[in-house]
């Protein structure tokens, strides 16, 4: 038996389907191309039938992609598998992939047919796929509450009909592991031509299983998962993509399977799928998650510190993450605040770490997290928290809506001088930061912009919170009030605040002013 699994991807598919707004065509292409980079087998993009738009997206996408197997769904049904096969005429490799249900509650509520009926619709909709392409595959829907006695009749048919690979899904998340692992055995075992074709899963994570069972079929002999990219799909969602990707690199020695896809383009895949599909990717979410790779409590980060396989069990740049993030908060110790001060050039002992780590803790339990910037900031302000900001929002009026040019009037006061700035924007944010720009003469990009809700109805809070990229340093900056535009203006000073302090001490580091009791650093 090949230990290579093969990886089908259906982010396009069923993926889309859990959207709020179905995906254009041009925004499918860029995640099929995406997708195809990154090294899927086969990918499921879309359902040709369902409308003009889907029909147009995946001929456009069987007209590009070269690398990867195309794959179009249909029911088991005539018009269904046409529309599929002329949508994936131009493919120079493609897949049509026919479906029925077999359980009972689909046969009796939903399908109102026997079982009978459904095995001939099943072998009548294999035999016309095979007109069109080779490449068939079978899907037994609602495998998972489906008997294997019954499984095991319909897929010897299917097979017999010229099925090549067959799919077991899991369509409600409702099986256990050991359960859905069994069910693939008792497959294998009792299917007397099984070895004529390719045992797939589809797991869903109704239950949160998804990957597991995934896993476990693999274990009994399953060799296709389909499963999807930031695990998206119907209710739940699907089995996640570089979960089982990744289970499977770095349980190799258990598992002996390996993929073809290329594992550090996993992050910006991920990132692309989050962007253009407008789902976040869930701060803890295994793998592509924000925290995947940061670490907040003091022991996890002393012993990371120390060998980062202590907390990491794989890296960051095996998915094409730079690095992990040690988050500087008040739970942080001492070997946090000498290791980041090491990494911008602070020599051990040329500064007192028990006073600076006295003054960090204050700053965290104020601000929450501490970054770089602040903390070398505490070498020569002992009172960051108290300084006056040398830039202030003093006024801001915007004009936008409809055919209006968004415009903006922003006053500030800069070290005790009243300046008033207009700008014209995309949109009024924009036009604000413009404003804001031309004042303080900072010439910042930003690098990322969110939003956040606290609270309820009118009075409830708008918080922003950016980063902006000033000369190759990353400044954080927050802003709260009840109007979003005034939150966003508050956010960009802030941040401002962070890169004119960053400024006076590079000024003074030049100039050899040093905090008392420090000595120089090279």
């Amino acid at each position: 038996m090949s230990d290579r699994v093969i990886i089908f991807d259906t982010t396009l598919r069923d993926g889309e389907q859990a959207l709020s707004a179905s995906l254009n065509p041009e925004e499918k292409l860029k995640i099929a191309l995406a997708l195809e980079e990154l090294g899927v087998d086969v990918m499921e993009v879309g359902f040709p039938i369902s409308s003009p738009g889907d029909f147009s997206a995946v001929n456009t996408i069987a007209k590009t992609v070269k690398n990867s197997c195309v794959c179009g769904l249909a029911r088991a049904v005539d018009k269904d598998i046409i529309a599929c096969a002329e949508a994936l005429k131009p493919a120079e490799n493609f897949r049509i992939h026919t479906f029925i249900a077999t359980s009972d509650i689909h046969l009796q509520t939903k399908l109102h047919k026997t079982f009978d009926e459904v095995c001939e619709m099943a072998v009548h909709s294999i035999k016309l796929a095979k007109n069109y392409t080779d490449n068939v595959e079978f899907s037994c829907e609602d495998a998972g509450r489906t008997s294997v006695d019954n499984l095991c009749v319909i897929i010897e048919k299917a097979i017999a009909a010229g099925a090549t690979t067959i799919n077991i899904p899991d369509t409600v998340g409702y099986n256990l592991p050991n359960e859905f692992g069994a069910k693939i055995r008792g497959i294998i075992e009792r299917v007397p031509n099984i070895d004529k074709c390719v045992l797939s899963v589809h797991c869903h994570n109704d239950l949160g299983m998804a990957t597991a069972n995934s896993i476990v079929a693999v274990e009994n002999g399953a060799r296709q998962i389909e499963c999807a990219m930031n695990g998206l799909g119907e209710r739940a969602g699907n089995c996640s993509l570089e979960e089982v990707v990744m289970v499977m690199k770095t349980r190799s020695d258990f598992l002996h399977t390996e993929t073809g896809i290329n594992t550090r383009k996993i992050y910006r895949t991920s990132q692309l799928v989050s962007k253009i599909c407008n789902v976040p990717v869930a701060q803890n979410k295994a793998i592509v998650g924000q925290n995947a790779f940061s670490h907040s409590s003091g022991i996890h980060q002393d012993g990371f510190l120390k060998n980062s396989q202590t907390y990491e069990i794989i890296t960051p740049e095996s998915i094409g993450l730079n690095q992990s993030t040690l988050h500087m908060t008040s739970r942080s110790g001492r070997h946090v605040i000498k290791s980041r001060m090491e990494s911008m050039g602070y020599k051990d002992g040329s500064y007192d770490l028990d006073k600076l780590y006295a003054r960090f803790l204050k700053l965290a339990d104020k601000k929450g997290q501490v970054f770089d910037y602040d903390l070398e900031a505490l070498l020569f302000f002992s009172e960051l928290e108290k300084n006056e900001d040398y830039y202030k929002l003093d006024y801001l009026s915007v004009l936008s809506g409809g055919s209006v040019l968004a415009t903006a009037s922003v006053r500030m006061d800069v070290g005790g001088k009243k300046i008033c700035e207009a700008a014209t924007g995309n949109g009024p944010v924009d036009a604000v930061y413009q404003c804001i720009l031309r004042i303080t003469g900072v010439d910042a990009k930003i690098y990322s912009f969110e939003i956040k809700a606290g609270g309820q109805g009118k009075d409830a809070l708008g918080e922003v919170d950016i980063i902006v990229d000033y000369e190759g340093r990353k400044f954080h900056g927050m802003g709260l009030a009840t109007d979003i535009i005034e939150s966003s203006a508050r956010a960009l000073v802030h941040a401002i605040n962070s890169i004119e302090c960053a400024k006076i001490i590079q000024e003074k580091k030049e100039q050899g002013e040093l905090p008392a009791g420090a000595a120089a650093v090279n």
